[in-house]
């Protein structure tokens, strides 16, 4: 397993962090496929479904037989509970919508790298506080970049990743990256309900080359 510094250095260079799930498993394999093809080494898959964990140990499965550099992180973890079943399943890492004291001493057991989400000021500090290196900023869409800019010289040392509110843009992209976060969570911007249950692969590579091309160009 990567050593978390590693893991967050490769989501600082990677800039964007794909996000899905979807309850049949195939399409799951499916689709961490076409990321991988298209050039992304890292990727979220969320716990929102009845068949998540069973899926995510499946994509484990595949990743170690045909993506070995590949690094797969579990979200939407917001229970101790949950935290220690996707560790067992083999998660290189874990992403939380809030930072959750059960969440904190189950990977405080572990070194596994967690990326606990926040809103508020006090809860930045609160993670900040217990040692975490990189915060996810939720939800983007009511934050904005302004929120980030206002935030940085409070925490100089800390890195900021946001999902919500980011959409493939050119100037969306370029507002969140000034502002100073370090990299964006996409989820149905990139990968939407319509295109799974479409099965539709073909668009899902076009979107994520485009996204990673001006990812590229914004560098």
């Amino acid at each position: 397993m990567m050593k978390k510094d590693e893991i967050i250095l490769r989501i600082k260079e990677q800039k964007i962090l794909p996000l899905f799930y979807h309850h049949d498993p195939d399409v799951c394999i499916a689709v961490a496929k076409i990321l991988y093809e298209s050039g992304i080494r890292a990727i979220e898959f969320t716990n929102r479904g009845e068949h998540a964990l069973e899926n995510f140990s499946l994509l484990i499965k595949e990743r170690n037989q045909t993506m070995i550099d590949m690094v797969i992180g579990a979200g939407t973890i917001k229970t101790g509970s949950d935290a220690s079943s996707f560790i067992a399943a083999g998660a290189d890492f874990l992403v939380s919508p809030v930072f959750d004291a059960e969440v904190h001493q189950v990977v405080s057991s572990h070194t596994i790298l967690w990326i606990p989400g926040c809103m508020t000021i006090t809860e930045i500090h609160q993670a900040d506080r217990h040692g975490y290196q990189l915060i996810k900023l939720f939800p983007g869409e009511l934050l904005g970049p302004g929120f980030v800019r206002s935030i940085m010289p409070l925490f100089s040392t800390l890195s900021f990743i946001v999902t919500g509110g980011v959409d493939i843009s050119t100037e969306n992209l370029d507002a969140w990256f000034k502002s100073g976060v370090v990299g964006v969570g996409l989820g149905s911007k990139l990968i939407s309900d319509g295109m799974l249950e479409d099965k539709d692969y073909h668009l899902l590579r076009s979107k994520t080359e485009k996204a990673m091309a001006i990812v590229a160009d914004l560098k």
